[in-house]
């Protein structure tokens, strides 16, 4: 045998003939410019639209954000009852979605066999797709001629009952809070949906199968080893779809009733900052102009908001379910 001598083996060894190296860094160097392109894009948007709206902020003072009386015929711009419809929309399309969709993506990931689990994936897929107009229409054209019937009769259910009476109160039209709520919720469905779906299959199959080896029933297993698994993941998920719901423009512009107001009759006429702006920016001018641009501000402030919660509360529930770090 012929002894070869084998020498240390040294970074430029390693990096060939350094093209790898410089590949990392161009690499490395790309990625950085992305995330500060995304920064400067957000930190312009921000600052662009905040000039535009300042005239009708500065005219205001606090009570653009604390008056509730929009009145652009008359010069006043109070956003607090649009806020209150925004905020009200978003909360009731969360509690519509958050069951169905953790419903659905259990089903898919722990029940359904591959070929109902391929079909169902494929109609989230579509329904993802769809454009928020035709869920707009739907709404307006099907649902709230029968939603309005619907409403008056729980409202004459209820009209003895003190609070319930004042948060189910008679509908004029369908048009509502609770009609722009479901339709909104219908909408984000499919992206909480996705999303838990794929939190789901993150779980290991060995902990789920050694809990079904100890006698856990298959809903014990979900409690005991999915739920703890995917805490952080389902928040997320809900986080996001909660975004989103503060975002819908037209198909809550045509079932919310364009009536801003606080009213705690969730059957009533509102108002949302979105459909506000898409109902009127084309025909605005002067103050009233920077006024719907400073609901697109407070929109774009509230997001950025909602995201950053997502990650303190993702963050916090993994470390108390997982003890991540």
């Amino acid at each position: 045998m012929t002894d070869l001598a084998v020498g240390p083996i040294t970074r430029d060894d390693l990096a060939g003939d350094g093209r790898a190296a410089r590949a990392d860094a161009i690499f490395k160097t790309a990625s950085m410019l992305a995330g500060y392109i995304v920064l400067i894009v957000l930190a312009a948007i921000a600052v662009a639209t905040t000039i535009k709206a300042w005239p009708a902020i500065s005219q205001e003072g606090f009570g653009y954000f604390l008056n509730d009386n929009w009145a652009p015929s008359t010069g006043n711009f109070g956003s607090r009852a649009i806020i209150y419809g925004t905020l009200v929309v978003s909360a009731i399309g969360i509690v519509v979605a958050v069951p169905l969709s953790l419903g659905i993506a259990l089903f898919i990931t722990e029940i359904a066999h591959r070929r109902i689990r391929s079909t169902i994936t494929t109609v989230m897929d579509v329904l993802a797709s769809v454009p928020s107009v035709v869920f707009g229409l739907w709404g307006f054209i099907i649902l709230r001629p029968r939603l309005k019937g619907f409403y008056n009769g729980i409202a004459d259910a209820v009209d003895g009952i003190p609070v319930l009476r004042s948060i189910f109160g008679p509908s004029l039209s369908g048009q509502s809070f609770m009609t722009a709520g479901l339709i909104v919720g219908i909408m984000i469905v499919p992206i909480i949906t996705s999303i838990m779906r794929e939190v789901f299959q993150t779980v290991p199959t060995n902990e789920k199968n050694g809990a079904h080896a100890l006698g856990a029933t298959r809903w014990e297993m979900i409690r005991g080893v999915v739920f703890p698994h995917s805490t952080g993941g389902i928040v997320g998920a809900v986080m996001l779809g909660l975004g989103r719901a503060m975002g819908e423009t037209i198909a809550v512009a045509l079932v919310i009733g364009a009536s801003p107001q606080i009213t705690a009759n969730l059957f009533g006429q509102g108002e949302a900052m979105p459909s506000v702006i898409a109902r009127n920016l084309n025909e605005s001018a002067g103050t009233y102009r920077a006024a719907l641009i400073g609901l697109g501000v407070l929109l774009f402030v509230l997001t950025i908001l909602i995201n950053v919660a997502a990650r303190v509360l993702v963050r916090r529930v993994n470390v108390r379910t997982r003890g991540a770090h």
